[in-house]
């Protein structure tokens, strides 16, 4: 029988949102969705009619085997794709009716997307590289410094941002770049193997701070092909050929994950 993980802090978590799983609002939609590239004897299927729904404070793994349109899903649910056909909605909004420039807004004020290599800007600092998305969209710039700084304390990185990601660690630009994700109250994380790059005790760390995110009411969806991580999520969907084939509730994982520990 699959049972549901519970992990460090999840105690009072639908107290923390005020409403069980089933009802809490749908933060990303997708519906029927599908991504052709090429035509003809060209012509490939990244995805074929997938429907799925992440809700505020939900942790979402998608595992699947590689080709099987694990990255085209996440790309398309941050707008950074535009399906072939079917509907994205963030928040509520239709995305896929919007123009790029309404497009982008869309992921600077509600979406944040964490690379596996990072994608940190090496000539910043680190409250540099949190506080520019939010300087991008208008706030100015003390006020995005202060944000920034606030990211950056939650991870534990406070004393590390006047540094520069080189002379960061790897678990430390990690952690920045999920501050950047989730600074200035972002509801919708998205996560592309975030730990493709770490050893196992920075990716647990990371996995842990996706966690603790989703614990404030953030909903977020985690690209992985390491099943011990994806068991931090609520839910691991499998995708093969394009296509959803299966959804489950991860069974308890190894002591080492319920383990408190600080992220290096």
């Amino acid at each position: 029988m699959i049972s549901r993980r519970r992990h460090p802090g999840s105690e009072g978590f639908e107290g923390a949102t005020g409403e069980a799983a089933s009802v809490r609002e749908a933060a990303l939609e997708l519906r029927q969705v599908s991504k052709v590239y090429g035509s003809g004897a060209t012509e490939v299927h990244a995805l074929l009619d997938v429907d799925l729904t992440v809700r505020a404070g939900e942790l979402v793994a998608i595992m699947g085997p590689s080709g099987s349109g694990k990255s085209t899903l996440l790309t398309i649910a941050g707008t950074l794709e535009q399906p072939t056909t079917g509907q994205v909605l963030v928040g509520g909004t239709d995305v896929t009716k919007l123009s790029r420039n309404e497009q982008a807004a869309i992921r600077r004020r509600s979406i944040g997307y964490v690379f596996q290599d990072f994608n940190l800007l090496p000539g910043l600092t680190a409250v540099e590289n949190v506080a520019l998305p939010l300087e991008l969209d208008g706030v100015g710039a003390r006020a995005a410094r202060a944000t920034a700084w606030e990211a950056l304390d939650q991870f534990d990185l406070s004393d590390k941002a006047s540094r520069y990601p080189e002379d960061l660690s790897g678990g430390e630009r990690q952690r920045v770049a999920i501050a950047r994700a989730v600074a200035d109250e972002r509801h919708l994380l998205l996560a592309d193997e975030p730990t493709g790059a770490l050893d196992s005790v920075n990716g647990e760390a990371v996995m842990r701070l996706l966690r603790a995110s989703c614990l404030r009411g953030v909903a977020g969806v985690v690209v992985t092909h390491d099943a011990q991580l994806a068991s931090w999520a609520d839910r691991i969907v499998f995708i093969r050929d394009g296509r959803i084939v299966d959804e489950t509730e991860p069974a308890p994982g190894p002591e080492s994950l319920l383990n408190s520990g600080s992220p290096q």
